[in-house]
């Protein structure tokens, strides 16, 4: 007998339209939908006309629930896996019931779609060329600051996610700790009271005095800085000013010159770049 696939599906993060055909068709087919909430996912099925029967998978049930699965897969029925939104596994349950059918040999397939990390990265204003993601910050405060104390030299962009009420002593935290870098946060992303706060930690903390925040919380925090001693952001700044006197060098040229010259990433080099002409631009003088 040929054994079923397991389809890691991702659903909707808030908007229901955030759903693509191949996961409609899928969850239409499959023979069961494991779900971290069958009344949560209850309301996208009805909402597409989707009746596949539905069983409970979620973080306290996941181990045990997950070898009956595991049969039902091995005697060849399709089973397709849904967290409550977003994409499984991803700071949700899911990595058990993964784990346990390749080692049973049955073919896992992904259906991607939504996580809000990387939606929150897309509006950041951040660097996305490479990042990390934390998922939810340790809830007590001495641990949450033992955690931001190790990663004060991370040079790639953070992405945690948090809760509303520990928002802002979160902030004062990461302030305290890597100092007022350039953050943006994100909350209730793709629902109707989407917003993104962005600057630096003391300008979104003023910002959010005497409001309450609501929403699931998506946090972006920029790196450490990378600049080389000696070599300082208006340093790249001015040469490249005097590097694009020369009509014959594009910019693409002289970024590749002055990551040479100066032994910096040419990401690196990049992201002044960029950042000096939007502020030409913004100055209406580029």
């Amino acid at each position: 007998m040929q054994k079923g696939t397991l389809y890691i599906v991702a659903t909707p993060i808030g908007n229901l339209e955030d759903i693509t055909l191949r996961a409609i068709r899928i969850l239409r087919e499959v023979g069961l939908i494991a779900a971290e909430d069958t009344r949560r996912t209850r309301i996208l099925l009805d909402a597409y006309g989707i009746d596949t029967s539905l069983t409970s998978l979620h973080d306290r049930n996941e181990l045990k629930k997950s070898a009956h699965l595991i049969t039902r897969l091995n005697d060849g029925t399709d089973i397709a896996y849904v967290s409550d939104a977003g994409t499984p596994g991803i700071s949700d349950p899911g990595y058990v019931f993964v784990k346990q059918a390749i080692a049973e040999d049955i073919r896992v397939v992904p259906i991607p779609g939504p996580v809000a990390a990387v939606a929150a990265l897309n509006v950041s204003g951040l660097p996305m060329d490479s990042f990390v993601f934390f998922a939810f910050l340790p809830s007590r405060s001495g641990k949450r600051r033992h955690l931001l104390e190790s990663v004060r030299g991370e040079t790639k962009t953070m992405v945690f996610y948090e809760s509303p009420n520990r928002l802002v002593s979160t902030l004062k935290d990461i302030g305290e700790i890597l100092g007022d870098r350039q953050i943006a946060v994100s909350r209730e992303l793709t629902k109707i009271y989407e917003e993104t706060l962005r600057g630096s930690v003391g300008e979104v903390i003023e910002s959010l005095q005497g409001k309450k925040v609501k929403g699931e919380i998506t946090l972006v925090v920029s790196g450490a800085a990378t600049t080389r001693p000696g070599v300082s952001p208006e340093e790249i700044r001015t040469r490249f000013q005097e590097a694009r006197k020369d009509p014959a060098s594009s910019t693409r040229d002289i970024i590749d010159t002055l990551s040479e010259e100066t032994d910096m990433p040419r990401k690196e080099i990049y992201r002044h770049v960029i950042d000096f002409i939007q502020e030409e631009s913004d100055n209406g003088s580029y």
